[in-house]
């Protein structure tokens, strides 16, 4: 059972920085690195799809290269370096044009372009560098980041180099996310964290007490 989580901060202008997660916050792409989770297993039959099933929906925020072994060794394969590197690239390419193509999170479009408050916003994702700058570069939203960061670098590690390029203190910064690993690496860093809500992630943060948002229209 997870912890009671201590309470978050809605976005507002006192904030300077706002970290970001990129899949279930900006875009409503969960559902489909979900089915390409499932689909690159499905051959090892119904009980290690179902359990790479349950893993991914329970830890959204980590690295493919995290996950892509531990699958593999479910799977009864040694996660040597080049089949984890073969699954990698066939995954990116099931999921790169569909997460490009999904539906924005309600209002998370509107508030980046604008940047009515002129923060520094920084987007910390667990998608590989490549791929994640690819996307926002399609989107058209490479111009609204200060920085992007991807795998292999942390979100924590992201956080943490942010904050000390920017002197600024962590109690003046936001994460928002949708996944125990934006939690985590909110709380490694002391930064206030704001909550995305989705069907997936529900169950993961029952416990969860402190502010969130179903989307960000209301900004």
């Amino acid at each position: 059972m997870l912890p009671v989580f201590p309470p978050g901060k809605l976005l507002n202008v006192s904030e300077r920085i706002i970290f970001w997660d990129f899949d279930g916050v900006i875009k409503d792409s969960v559902d489909i690195k979900t089915h390409a989770f499932v689909q690159l297993f499905q051959p090892y039959g119904p009980y290690v799809a179902e359990r790479v099933l349950k893993h991914h929906e329970a830890n959204g925020g980590m690295s493919r290269f995290d996950k892509l072994p531990l699958y593999l060794r479910w799977a009864g394969e040694e996660p040597t370096e080049d089949r984890v590197k073969e699954l990698c690239e066939k995954f990116s390419k099931a999921v790169l044009q569909s997460v490009i193509d999904a539906p924005w999170v309600p209002g998370a479009q509107e508030y980046i372009r604008t940047n009515p408050h002129l923060q520094i916003f920084v987007l910390v994702s667990a998608t590989p560098q490549e791929e994640i700058e690819k996307i926002i570069q399609a989107l058209g939203l490479a111009g609204s980041f200060a920085a992007v960061f991807g795998a292999p670098t942390s979100k924590k590690e992201a956080i943490r180099l942010t904050l000390s390029r920017y002197k600024i203190p962590p109690h003046q910064c936001l994460m928002i996310g949708d996944a125990i690993a934006d939690w985590d690496a909110a709380m490694a860093n002391e930064v206030p964290f704001l909550l995305r809500r989705h069907g997936t992630n529900e169950k993961v943060f029952e416990n969860y007490t402190g502010n969130s948002v179903e989307d960000f229209t209301a900004l």
